[in-house]
């Protein structure tokens, strides 16, 4: 039985756009989830740390720390959270106004952090110590 045309290409559309969407949500944002911690230094909250969660693939995710070593993710300016999957994590308080970078490398140049971030999003915290 030969195959109609129209059909099949109807077939191939429908089949890319399931790929398209498969870990995408509703909007077609891809999978995120709200993520936010707290990050101390030798038992202090770390005030105007800047930390970023970076997937393998895809765009990273990131938050400034408050006074109370606060953070929340931001993945695009009103868009909160980070990608699901596994993320490396880099935290530096080195900036253009302070260029003195207070932390050791293996926080931020050779970063050593990873976190897991699932559907349900989470709180992931941080005690770095600046001896190490």
């Amino acid at each position: 039985m030969p195959l109609n045309p129209l059909t099949s290409a109807s077939s191939i559309l429908l089949g890319l756009a399931l790929l398209a969407m498969a870990g995408c949500s509703d909007d077609g944002r891809p999978a995120m989830a709200p993520v936010e911690g707290v990050i101390t230094l030798d038992g202090q909250p770390l005030e105007g740390a800047t930390v970023v969660f970076q997937p393998p693939q895809g765009k990273s995710s990131h938050g400034q720390t408050d006074a109370n070593g606060h953070y929340e993710l931001i993945y695009l300016r009103d868009i909160r959270g980070a990608l699901l999957g596994t993320h490396s994590v880099t935290i530096t308080t080195a900036t253009e106004m302070q260029p003195q970078e207070r932390l050791p490398d293996c926080y931020h140049r050779r970063t050593e952090l990873t976190a897991e971030v699932a559907s349900g999003g989470g709180e992931f915290d941080f005690a770095l110590h600046s001896s190490k």
